[in-house]
């Protein structure tokens, strides 16, 4: 799998989904969960999607269950909490495993970029909200630890740096 564009996902409704529907922005790629300590990202992932859409920017949260339990609801549940507690409107996707045997193929793909760029956060995913910066042509610019926030300057900086011209 060498492209980005050509894997597939369901959003929250159950909807199949292309990534390659988001060709030509720039993607904030998270890992969420509702009954995180950092759950409060959502905050800030819902202002920078508010900041830049108008530019080519969109955030992508992928649920995940995987870290101490903390995304254990429904798909109808995970979006209940989202609009209602954050006003998230961004697209979010059904849960994926993002490390481990049924890891969804986004993860994989994502993982092996990071490993190829010799990046120093190469591995694994380590905690819920982790986050990878992909340019509008499908590349991976950074990686972000979770406790990195989304208004951190390195994640504005990046990001100003992959929006379409």
């Amino acid at each position: 799998m060498s492209d980005l564009f050509s894997i597939r996902a369901n959003l929250l409704d159950g909807t199949s989904s292309s990534l390659g529907d988001h060709k030509g922005k720039a993607l904030l790629i998270v890992n969420v969960a509702s009954e995180c300590g950092l759950t409060p990202q959502y905050t800030g992932l819902q202002k920078l999607f508010e900041s830049y859409k108008d530019r080519g920017f969109e955030v992508l949260g992928f649920p995940c269950n995987q870290f101490g339990a903390q995304e254990p609801g429904s798909a109808e549940t995970i979006r209940s909490f989202c609009t209602g507690h954050y006003g998230v409107s961004f697209p979010m996707f059904e849960k994926v495993d993002v490390n481990g045997p049924e890891r969804h193929d986004l993860y994989t793909w994502l993982i092996s970029q990071a490993a190829s760029a010799s990046s120093d956060e190469s591995g694994d995913i380590t905690w819920n909200f982790e986050k990878f910066l992909v340019d509008t042509e499908g590349n991976l610019v950074a990686r972000f630890a979770p406790s990195t926030v989304p208004d951190a300057d390195e994640i504005v900086t990046a990001l100003e740096r992959c929006l379409p011209a």
